[in-house]
């Protein structure tokens, strides 16, 4: 492919993902992963500071959120499959390696991409979500179980489908989470589609599918990885794990009074950790 080509849609196994290709068209190529149960656009405040910095981004809606790559199987959702995802976006760019970036869910398929195909990756940044083996372990040792209730909530049939609206607890476990009520319209508007819902939460359903051995591959690129005092969701024992897990230059940053909705909330600060690291890097 050439550098005066936009991707608009990528295909992988049958299945057909959206993609937002936005920046100079001969920038280097940032690949931007949302979280849950965000899509695309919650890279709306940060992308175009990206821009003007001379990348390319390159946002999809992944899988279970893009119509045609909505799966109805649990097991098409494990993280195999979501890592592979990502690499054929990178291949179908054919840009060479690509900047990874990835929020909440997208920051654990991030992680993945960057242990499981460093050959993709020119460098990593995590946002919200740590290294996965330093989650787990944060999991079994302190309070951070606590705070993934949720994570359990979601293996059950049919009620997440349910509740997770913008007129419903959904939206006010959202907004509690310090989430704007703006942002939490957007996010769970489409999510009145209970396939899209279904997809959405099937990554949490998957799971269990997940090979532990994998998840526990250290990362060895540059990486980034960016935390906020005010999360709900993501307790501090994981970051301070995170550094035992990557074997590769390496920045841990705190924001001081954000939740966790970081590339909404404080865009123009993740542009200033970005510009350094990628920068450092290109």
């Amino acid at each position: 492919m050439s550098r005066t080509e936009r991707i608009g849609t990528f295909t992988r196994d049958g299945l057909v993902f959206d993609v937002r290709d936005e920046g100079p068209i001969d920038g280097t190529p940032v690949v931007l992963l949302h979280g849950f149960p965000q899509d695309s656009r919650s890279w709306d405040a940060l992308a175009p500071l990206l821009h003007r910095r001379g990348f390319r981004t390159l946002a999809p809606d992944q899988r279970g959120y893009s119509p045609g790559a909505r799966p109805r199987a649990r097991r098409a959702y494990r993280s195999t499959e979501l890592i592979a995802d990502v690499v054929a976006l990178i291949d179908r760019a054919g840009l060479g390696p690509a900047h990874v970036v990835g929020h909440d869910w997208g920051a654990a398929v991030a992680w993945g991409v960057a242990a499981e195909r460093p050959d993709r990756v020119r460098t990593l940044t995590a946002l919200s979500v740590p290294h996965p083996a330093a989650f787990v372990r944060a999991m079994l040792t302190s309070r951070q179980i606590l705070k993934s209730w949720y994570m359990f909530a979601f293996q059950l049939p049919w009620i997440p489908e349910r509740v997770l609206t913008p007129d419903g607890f959904g939206y006010r476990a959202l907004v509690a989470s310090g989430q704007s009520p703006d942002d939490a319209k957007r996010d769970l508007e489409p999510m009145r589609d209970r396939t899209r819902a279904r997809g959405a939460l099937n990554w949490y359903r998957a799971m269990p599918f997940t090979a532990p051995r994998s998840a526990s591959r250290k990362v060895r690129v540059p990486t980034l990885f960016v935390w906020s005092d005010g999360d709900t969701a993501i307790g501090p024992v994981g970051p301070e794990l995170t550094n035992r897990f990557v074997d590769a230059p390496y920045t841990y940053e705190v924001l001081r009074g954000v939740s966790h909705w970081i590339p909404d909330e404080a865009a123009e600060r993740v542009d200033e950790l970005l510009g350094k690291h990628l920068l450092d890097q290109s």
